[in-house]
């Protein structure tokens, strides 16, 4: 019997999730569709009876917007929650903004999927002149993070995410896990599979091959060492979760010619 269990979600589509741009730290709102994802996933956890008593979500409109969304539908709106950068999607540097299918067909689909789900390739970093520079490292809440805006990232690949974001596992979710917590992150797809990675340990190479769709959450199930009893699950209708899947999967390839 499971020790300690822990949901993880990645938030509903975003406007840029829906037309295929890589959006990273660039703060988009939830798409029509992404709110209906988040509300239908508040029904379902709540029609599974869980309780949260912990939200961590990064500080980025959409993962924040969707577990409010979350725990409207469970009428568990008091919980409280807890934001950090160190929960915010990758940093995709210059890739910010640019359109994932437009980038297959210039660069080729394996570069792509490289960028897009490698361990350890940086994309080329973001500089003064991109369009969202000004945007991203002007906006007041990286003012108060626990770094200094100029140590702020200006490209990550997944191990630098992980990087990021194992202090805060460490130092803040994990103590409220161990206290005895049902705790619900609500994230992005790239700290999410890092996450994953290091509860499951998860190589490098396979790591690739984990891709999580937005909406749907996933039941992590520990010991008392915080080791996975068995892989994590996703919640839900498993035919809709694997078209959902492959819909992500296939965001990084050229676009078929309508006929």
């Amino acid at each position: 019997m499971a020790k300690y269990r822990l949901v993880l979600l990645r938030h509903g589509e975003g406007a840029w999730n829906k037309e295929n741009r890589f959006c990273s730290w660039v703060d988009q709102k939830l798409s029509s569709n992404g709110v209906k994802e988040a509300q239908n996933c508040g029904k379902h956890l709540k029609a599974l009876g869980f309780e949260f008593d912990l939200v961590f979500t990064s500080v980025l409109s959409r993962s924040i917007q969707t577990a409010w969304l979350v725990l409207e539908e469970m009428g568990q709106e008091w919980v409280p929650m807890q934001s950090s950068w160190r929960l915010n999607e990758r940093h995709y540097g210059a890739l910010i903004g640019l359109n994932r299918a437009e980038m297959a067909l210039n660069h080729g689909e394996e570069q792509v999927k490289i960028w897009r789900r490698s361990y350890d390739v940086t994309p080329p970093p973001i500089t003064e002149s991109h369009p969202y520079y000004e945007e991203i490292y002007n906006d007041r809440r990286y003012k108060c993070c626990d770094v200094s805006q100029d140590n702020l990232p200006k490209a990550e690949s997944l191990k630098d995410v992980l990087d990021r974001l194992l202090p805060y596992w460490n130092e803040k979710i994990v103590p409220e896990l161990k206290s005895g917590k049902m705790i619900l992150i609500s994230a992005h797809g790239n700290s999410s599979r890092a996450l994953l990675k290091h509860i499951e340990g998860i190589s490098d190479k396979d790591i690739m091959n984990v891709t999580l769709p937005t909406g749907v959450p996933i039941l992590l199930e520990l010991d008392e060492n915080l080791h996975p009893l068995g892989p994590h699950r996703f919640l839900g209708d498993q035919e809709a979760i694997q078209a959902a899947i492959k819909k992500v999967e296939d965001q990084g390839k050229v676009k078929s010619p309508e006929k």
